[in-house]
Formats: C-alpha cells, structure tokens, sequence
C-alpha cells in the first residue's frame, strides 16, 4: 500500500502550487527519499489560470483582461540506497516563477500592456541517515539559478524594463522524519534555507540610455511538514504544511527606487488528502488545499489572494513502473490591488500533471 498510494498522493502535493503563495511552484518535497530501493521519476505539470479584475475609482468600468498566463513545468527525481544507513537523492525542479501579461488591447485599463516572467532552475542534493527507532535526520544542498524581466505600463510610468540577468546560488536543506512502516505512517519535518540572489540588471524607460545596475532579493526560507499514515486496510490519509517567509521578498529595482513586487504577509498552505488502493493495478486519492485570503491590498503583478483546491489522481502500477495521473481545481481568493484598487473577484483555474516513476 505505501509505495502505490505514496506516488498517487505525491503527484496532488506536488501540483499543490500550482498557485501557491507568492512565485512559488514547487513544494519542495523530500518524499522521494522514502522510496523503497533504487527509485527515478519524471513529473510534468501545467496550470491554466484565468484572472480578471475590474477598476475603481477614476478607472472604474475598465477591465483589465486575463492578466495570469498558463505555464509548464516539470521535476526530476532519482534516489538510490547508497546502504542500508544511507540513502541519496537528486531531485531537479522549478522553485519560482512568474508569468503575467495584461492584455495590451485593454487600454486604457492602467497596467494594460505591462508583463513579468520569472524562471527559475534547481538541483538539490539530499541524503537521510536512518536513526534507531525508525527516526532518520535529512541534509542536503541546493543550488538554484534564475533571472527575470519586467515591462510596466502605468499611469505614472510607461515603457519601463527591468531585465535581471541569471544567476546561481546556494542553500540547504536540513530534517528529520520519523516513520511506523507497518501502518503506512510516516512524519517528515524539513526547513529550507534561505537564497541569497544577486543579479546584474539594465533599466530602461527611465533615461535617455539604459541603467547597468544590481539587484539583491532574497529567496526566502521555509519549513514543511509532510504525513501520511494508513486509517484502514489499503486507505492512506495524508497531507503537508507548508510556511514561507515571504515578507523577505523585495523586487526594488536600483534606479526605479520603487517595489515591484513585495509581500505584507509570510504564507501558509495547507493540503490533506486521502488515498485508497483499488487492487494490484490501480490506486486513486482526493486532495484538498487550502490559503488563507489575507485581504491585504496585493501587488498589480500578483492579483490574487489565497485559493481553495480540489484535485484527483489515480496511478497504474505495471511491474516496476508506476504511471500516476492528476487534475486540480482551484478557486482563486479574491484580491484588491494597489495603486488603482482594482477588484479581482471569483477567479479560478486547472492544472493537471503526470507522473512516471520507476523501481530498480
């Protein structure tokens, strides 16, 4: 039961942010390391959001158009029993991104035509050393790149770029998990370091000539608590919680002297599910996810505030491979913006993923 409802449940957690707080897209999951044996596994998932808002004050009436694009992305996994102490695992996955466009055609919505992307790479090391009494400590390293650009439209400031060259830094990761085998039961407490990024930048819209500056940001820190146990005879509850201290993240541009982008509040998630095994061949599993909607004006970048999920997997075991395939439902909280105080009102979204893992 635990490795088949494991994987199933898995791939919900994974695609749990979809829409998570703040640029978040990967939950950062050590799960992989509980892998029985030899283990390697692909996941692709892809999220289609659709948020609008609708302007007040001196812009109300204007609509702003779907300003959240839909995005791609992937992980990969491998975890091998380096002995019967020891366990390694490399996991490659997409911690941060953004993608945001308001529709040029919009106009004279302020922030039509405005844009940001974020993309973001990681590989983490990992390594769990088991502890009597089925305790185990977890440590690991992580070293993640990324880069951005920005375009902005506003009734102050038009035709402004902000371009952030990639760069590469390093963090850790560092647990402990205790499991009870013979009821499915496992508890997994990590925290992840903070990432300190430098990037070179070019300001544009501001001079005559473009700006070669610096920005410093700071990836923040955060601390999940993954479970899982068996409430019955092939039936597995389990969930995580996850906090980010995203009050640490600032995108102030060295020439613009302003935010971009910035966060009054650390985030929260909450995901609990259950999984059940049909027969040898098949297991399925329900997810529900939870944000709190903190009602804090949110950036024009970021227009939503908090959600409610709902998500189905089911998983095919043949010999040594497990295909495991999901779909989520998000309802995205509502959200006021600064600057224009627009209202971003009953949003939603789709993701769905698949994953294939493989023992040897």
């Amino acid at each position: 039961m635990n490795r088949t409802l494991a994987v199933t449940s898995g791939l919900l957690l994974s695609a749990s942010t979809a829409l998570a707080g703040g640029l978040e897209r990967s939950a950062q999951s050590v799960a992989i390391l509980f892998e029985p044996g030899n283990y390697a596994e692909f996941t692709l998932g892809a999220f289609n959001p659709v948020v609008t808002g609708v302007g007040n004050g001196p812009f109300a009436g204007l609509v702003s158009g779907d300003m959240a694009g839909s995005y791609v992305t992937y992980s990969l996994g491998y975890k091998q029993a380096l002995n019967d102490k020891v366990d390694l695992a490399i996991i490659v996955d997409q911690p941060i991104g953004a993608s945001v466009s308001y529709p040029a055609g919009n106009a004279p919505y302020p922030f039509a035509g405005s844009s940001a992307d974020v993309e973001s790479l990681a590989v983490t090391g990992l390594l769990r050393y088991k502890l009597p009494s089925n305790f185990s400590v977890i440590g690991g390293v992580r070293v993640q790149a990324s880069k951005g650009q920005v375009h902005l439209e506003t009734p102050v400031l038009t035709n402004y770029d902000l371009s952030a060259d990639r760069d590469t830094a390093l963090g850790y990761v560092m647990g402990v998990a205790w499991e009870k085998p013979e009821i499915a039961a496992r508890v997994a407490l990590t925290y992840n370091s903070k990432i300190d990024q430098s990037y070179d930048t070019v300001e544009t819209g501001l001079a005559l000539i473009p700006l070669n500056g610096t920005l410093d940001v700071q990836i923040p820190q955060s601390v999940n608590l993954e479970f899982q146990t068996g409430i019955a005879a092939d039936t597995l509850l389990f969930g995580s919680i996850r906090w980010v201290d995203w009050t640490v993240f600032d995108i102030t541009p060295q020439f613009l002297g302003s935010p971009i982008v910035s966060y009054s509040n650390d985030i929260v998630t909450y995901n609990l599910g259950v999984g059940r095994k049909f027969n040898e061949q098949w297991s399925g599993a329900v997810l529900v996810g939870y944000e709190k909607n903190l009602g804090d004006p949110v950036g024009n970048l970021g227009a939503t505030d908090g959600y409610t999920s709902f998500g189905l997997a089911a998983t095919y075991k043949v010999d040594n491979m497990k295909i495991t395939g999901g779909v989520r439902y998000v309802a995205i909280g509502d959200a006021t913006t600064t600057s224009v105080g627009s209202s971003f009102n009953d949003n939603s979204g789709i993701g769905a993923g698949i994953r294939v893992g493989y023992s040897f």
